[in-house]
């Protein structure tokens, strides 16, 4: 079962924590754009409400909450209700494809990501940007869990997870950029873009077909 019912009857709280979080945001954002292809057709998988699509310049989301699809559409996202399992999409269709702290919530990792692989055209990439359960926001979140409308049904990855389970799937040729070096309350402006992991709580991972 999808994981959407703390999304529809939070959307405004869901919005309301990047406002809160300004400077995360948009550092989770710099990391996202240094390592994101910057030509051809992409989507993100668990668009939410846009956040990050609109921004980035991707036109296409699926997402499963009707909720938050709506508030994606409204920011000039054409949104298709689905799940990363079983995604709705044809075989080799996008260049690359964009998932944003989605796969703690995916209920089938493994599944999800054999999906993106089947959707992305022969040499696509696929960016997964999540919070690394090894790292200092990681660890709080964990111990924090059952407070969180959100996080109580998350399951959280480090980044050797991640990894492994992108190769169980079929890709390779791995890039890592690491954002967010200090805990939420002390983020005080956006914060470096460093390569690879270990450091950052946010890890962005690019992975080719």
């Amino acid at each position: 079962m999808p994981k959407i019912e703390p999304f529809e009857r939070h959307t405004l709280r869901y919005e309301a924590w990047f406002e809160h979080n300004d400077f995360v945001y948009r550092s989770e954002l710099t990391a996202i754009k240094t390592i994101l292809p910057r030509e051809g057709c992409g989507i993100e998988i668990g668009v939410g409400t846009g956040r990050f699509a609109a921004p980035l310049g991707i036109r296409f989301g699926v997402e499963p909450s009707a909720r938050m699809g709506r508030v994606a559409m409204q920011n000039g996202i054409a949104v298709i209700n689905g799940v990363a399992e079983a995604l709705p999409l044809a075989e080799a269709q996008f260049d690359f494809v964009l998932m944003v702290t989605t796969i703690c919530f995916i209920d089938d990792l493994d599944a999800g990501l054999q999906q993106l692989y089947r959707i992305l055209k022969p040499t696509g990439r696929a960016i997964i940007g999540f919070i690394d359960k090894e790292s200092s926001i990681g660890k709080q979140y964990q111990q924090h869990k059952n407070e969180s409308v959100f996080y109580r049904i998350a399951t959280f990855y480090t980044t050797q997870e991640v990894v492994s389970a992108l190769q169980r799937a079929g890709f390779s040729d791995f890039d890592f950029v690491q954002t967010v070096f200090h805990n939420l309350t002390e983020v005080e402006m956006v914060e470096p873009v460093r390569r690879g992991y270990g450091d950052g709580s946010f890890v962005v991972i690019a992975a080719l077909k």
